[in-house]
């Protein structure tokens, strides 16, 4: 299924000032549970797991408040594939906001310590784990893989048919959207800058993680950035002000942006604006990537108030229990 997400353009006083204009890539509303670029990452590990007979189901990992494991319990629920999940985290996280609707979806929750959970990258790791579920396809954490670039690639395809930019601009995780990107970018006659804004602490190791995930691409492009002192903290930190400038930039622009993702490129890019990095009259598009479910568990934690944003709807237990069945 083809969708496409809206182009809208963003009014701020600051980008008047500088001289900017700048519009916003939708994927936040690209599907109505899949936001952002978790639909783009999962779409093509979809098709791969139901075209392939001796794949039966999907596992993956994720934190106790997984955007991607989120958006991957309900695709395999959609598409009837049996999925895993493998949490970093205790048991008692089981009902929380982002869990219990995972739970909901049909979604088989394992949960690891810390340091069994760091070795998610070790090959012994993933051998044994291949052992424990034979017939299950592994998918790395946060959906960042090869099968992942192909679908993100496809938002610069829609991009050049909806608008003329110079700059576009995307929060940063596992790297791989921003590889996706840079990948799809490189299709093009017209290279555009591709700046990727870290959002977690001590970030360098991606620019060789985005690199391996761009290998097979034939042609070298070398227009990219990772910014990495943008992370405010670490991932999932941010300070109340923080907190208030987005929320400001929220009631501003019309369009809401939650503080792990999205709202930490804002912030980047109202700094980098105020510095002076963007030439006057450049075009600039920013990715909005989703993770709005991400506000329920961070509401439900005490983190954010209602008052200010809004709570995503959650699963119930009798849901839970009734699906379980």
């Amino acid at each position: 299924m083809a969708l496409l997400s809206p182009l809208q353009p963003l009014h701020h006083p600051l980008f008047n000032k500088h001289n900017v204009s700048v519009e916003i890539k939708r994927d936040d509303i690209i599907h109505p549970v899949i936001s952002g670029n978790k639909w783009r990452k999962l779409k093509y590990n979809l098709h791969y797991v139901k075209q392939a007979q001796h794949i039966k189901g999907i596992v993956s990992f994720g934190g106790s408040y997984s955007n991607h494991i989120h958006a991957l319990a309900f695709a395999c629920f959609e598409q009837n594939i049996p999925c895993v999940g493998i949490i970093r985290g205790e048991v008692k996280y089981a009902n929380n906001f982002t869990l219990s609707w995972a739970k909901y979806w049909g979604m088989k929750l394992y949960f690891v310590d810390r340091k069994t959970y760091r070795r998610r990258y070790n090959s012994d790791y993933l051998t044994a784990l291949q052992q424990q579920f034979p017939d299950h396809f592994i998918v790395p954490e946060g959906g960042s893989n090869k099968l992942a670039i192909t679908g993100v690639s496809e938002i610069i395809t829609e991009l050049t048919q909806q608008t003329e930019f110079d700059t576009l601009i995307t929060p940063v995780g596992s790297g791989g959207t921003l590889a996706g990107l840079i990948a799809g970018d490189q299709l093009n006659s017209i290279a555009h800058k591709i700046l990727g804004i870290a959002v977690l602490k001590n970030a360098e190791y991606l620019n060789e993680e985005i690199k391996k995930l761009i290998a097979d691409s034939a042609i070298n492009h070398n227009n990219w950035q990772l910014l990495t002192d943008y992370h405010r903290g670490g991932y999932a930190k941010f300070s109340q002000q923080d907190l208030q400038h987005i929320l400001a930039f929220n009631q501003q622009t019309g369009v809401d942006f939650e503080p792990v993702y999205s709202g930490k490129m804002i912030l980047a890019f109202l700094d980098l604006l105020q510095q002076g990095y963007f030439a006057k009259g450049e075009r600039i598009v920013l990715l909005h990537t989703g993770g709005m479910q991400g506000l329920g568990g961070m509401i439900e934690r005490g983190i954010l108030n209602t008052e200010d944003w809004p709570m995503p709807k959650r699963a119930t237990t009798n849901e839970n229990n009734k699906t379980n069945k």
